[in-house]
Formats: structure tokens, C-alpha cells, sequence
């Protein structure tokens, strides 16, 4: 069923940017096409600077991977549907090589990246209703039946995160769709809703979003322009080679990392205002995947603040703030304070989302 890949062609815009292999010793090589190097661009600038020569992963955090593309991969959802419908077919996906893992994403990912050859394994496709839809992963997830994990995975364009998801395309554009986990409240989608609203109202940075049909959140997709061009997108934890499980990322290097990449000062004001709002609304879900950044005409942008919402669960914050899990405000002006951000202007950040935040607590 997946052919014995050794080799892939890494992709962008139909472009090769250069080889990645795996060692005997089960860690990826990469190296930049020599075309590349002379007209491209760094896909991941600390741990893959654009240069010649051959990079060798370490094996962790990633099982011999590099973060930029381990970013491809799918996590949570997406790699619990993978591993159901692979091991339909006796095959182990935990025991495949990050290189036959990547052939099966092919050019089906989210972002610019693809990977070539490719071992498409599923073509399942699906018209019903977003309703139908939630009654189908609900069975997939209670164990009920494994049938449609084939077309669930197809569906989810190899997303991570823990819940359920679809791509969906409309007249008004791209979009990524949330369903509900069979442990979420029946009401998860208007509490992202409302906090997407909230951030807004804060100054953040949001994609466009809407509830589907009342219930199913949406919110467009920022790896894609309206004509259609798919932009280079690497998230905190690809850059860094920085775990989610368990996480350990701190705000202090999150916003170095915004300095570094962006070079604006401007840009690092909106990530410690997302940290502010994560804070204050108690999104505790802000682990290093749910931060991006995106490339696009020669430069590093934040990209849209994503995956805002309230879980209970969880109890004190993935990423911490001056190495604590449950900050205060003189956590965050330290931190702000560290990137050279002045103490004056933290108090107007964290005032103004502090007042953009209120009648989020109902939902904590």
C-alpha cells in the first residue's frame, strides 16, 4: 500500500527547495537544491539557513525530524485518523519513517510545502450535510465504526489540534470547519465564536470566521490567498523544534522569536497582546503549534492569531509566562519589559484587552 519512499522532492509553488532523506539511523537529511539557493529563501531560519551543505535533524523532539516539517504532518485528529485507516491495511504509521509519513501528506497539506513522490492512500470524498458530517465522526471517535476514517482524514486536509475539522470551500473562500470532540460541549463553536469576537474587539489579528449553520465554527483559511497562491506557513514549535507534548515554551522566547523573524516592533506589540488576551480570557490551549508565522514577499509576518477558545480542562496555560503557568500582570510586563517593550506601554496593552475581554466569563 505505501511504497518503500527513501527520498523526497520538497516542494514550493511547484519549485523544488531541496532533498530530505532518512538515515539508517531513522533521522532526516536535508539539503537546498543548488537553484534554491540562489533564488530562494530560508523555509525555517534557525534550524535551515540558507546555505549549502547538508543539515542532519536531531531525533528529538520530533523522532528524527525537522520542526518545518513535522509542521506537515497531521497531529491529534488528523494522526489518530491516519493510524485507524493505515492500520485497516497492517501497516504500523508509528512505524514508518518522518519521510514515508510525509509521502503520505504529499501535496495535501496545509501551507506551501509538498512533497514529491507522494503515496496517496485515500481518495474518499463526501457531499452530505456539516450535521451529517458530526454524526460521522462521532461514531469514528466512540469506536463505533472505522469505516469513514479514510474520508475523515481526506476531509481534514491533515490538521492538527485536538478537534475534529473539515476544509470547506464556498463562495466567500477557503475555510477550515470545527466540529465537536465527543467530550466538547454542544456550545464549543459559539464560544470560539464569541472569543474570535472578543480578540477582535482587543486588536487582534483574526481571519475571518463564522458559524456554519449556526453551530460549527469557521474561519478562513490564512495559508491561502484569493487567487489562490499558498503561502509558506511554520508555526513557533517548527522553528524552535519546540515540543507541544509535553510543552515548555515560554513567552519570554515566543516574543524574541517575533522579534527575530518580523524585525517589527509593531508585530512584537501583537504578540504580547495575545498573550495578554490568552491570559485574561484563560485560553490555556497556547501551546507553541497554535502560534505561526508566515512568509510572503521576502518577508516574515505574524500570521492571524488562531485556535482562541476556552478549555476548561486544561487548568493553566501550555506556554508560560516568565516560567509561570498561572501569570500575573507583573509576569507579563517583565516579559514585555525583556523585548524591550517600555512598562507604560504593557499597562495600555493589558488595560485595553482586560476591557475587551469582559463578558468572556461566562464561558470559563
Amino acid at each position: 500500500m505505501i511504497d518503500n519512499v527513501l527520498s523526497l522532492n520538497v516542494l514550493y509553488h511547484g519549485v523544488k527547495v531541496g532533498t530530505l532523506t532518512c538515515s539508517k539511523r531513522r533521522v532526516c537529511i536535508f539539503e537546498y537544491d543548488k537553484e534554491w539557493l540562489a533564488n530562494g529563501f530560508s523555509i525555517s531560519p534557525l534550524k535551515l539557513p540558507l546555505k549549502s551543505g547538508i543539515f542532519t535533524a536531531d531525533y528529538q523532539p520530533f523522532n528524527g525530524n525537522f520542526g518545518v516539517f513535522e509542521d506537515s504532518l497531521p497531529g491529534g485528529y488528523g494522526e489518530y485518523l491516519i493510524k485507524k485507516v493505515l492500520k485497516n491495511n497492517c501497516i504500523d504509521y508509528q512505524s514508518l519513517t518522518p519521510v514515508k509519513k510525509l509521502s503520505l501528506v504529499g501535496n495535501s497539506g496545509l501551507g506551501a510545502l509538498c512533497y514529491i513522490p507522494e503515496n496517496k492512500v485515500i481518495n474518499d470524498s463526501f457531499d452530505g450535510s456539516f450535521d451529517q458530517m458530526q454524526q460521522i465522526i462521532n461514531d469514528v471517535l466512540s469506536e463505533k465504526s472505522d469505516a469513514a476514517a479514510g474520508m475523515l482524514f481526506n476531509k481534514s486536509g491533515n490538521s492538527g489540534g485536538a478537534r475534529p475539522k473539515c476544509l470547506y470551500t464556498d463562495q466567500d473562500g477557503h475555510w477550515i470547519v470545527k466540529f465537536r470532540h465527543i467530550y466538547d460541549r454542544k456550545d464549543i463553536g459559539e464560544i470560539e465564536y464569541a472569543y474570535n469576537l472578543a480578540a477582535r474587539k482587543c486588536g487582534i489579528e483574526v481571519p475571518d470566521f463564522k458559524l456554519f449553520d449556526g453551530k460549527y465554527f469557521g474561519v478562513k483559511r490564512f495559508d491561502i490567498l484569493p487567487n489562490g497562491e499558498r503561502l509558506h506557513v511554520v508555526t513557533a514549535s517548527g522553528l524552535l523544534n519546540e515540543p507541544i507534548t509535553p510543552p515548555k515554551m515560554d513567552y519570554n522566547a515566543l516574543l524574541q522569536l517575533t522579534g527575530y523573524l518580523t524585525q517589527s516592533p509593531q508585530e512584537v506589540d501583537q504578540q504580547f497582546r495575545r498573550m495578554a488576551f490568552n491570559v485574561f480570557s484563560k485560553n490555556f490551549d497556547d501551546h507553541a503549534r497554535n502560534f505561526s508565522f508566515i512568509y510572503n514577499e521576502g518577508h516574515w509576518h505574524l500570521s492571524p492569531a488562531y485556535d482562541l477558545t476556552n478549555d476548561n480542562t486544561l487548568g493553566e496555560h501550555a506556554t508560560t509566562v516568565n516560567f509561570n503557568c498561572l501569570p500575573n500582570e507583573s509576569d507579563m510586563i517583565f516579559v514585555g519589559k525583556n523585548i524591550k517593550i517600555t512598562e507604560k506601554r504593557c499597562k495600555e496593552i493589558i488595560e485595553e484587552v482586560k476591557e475587551g475581554v469582559i463578558g468572556l466569563e461566562k464561558w470559563f
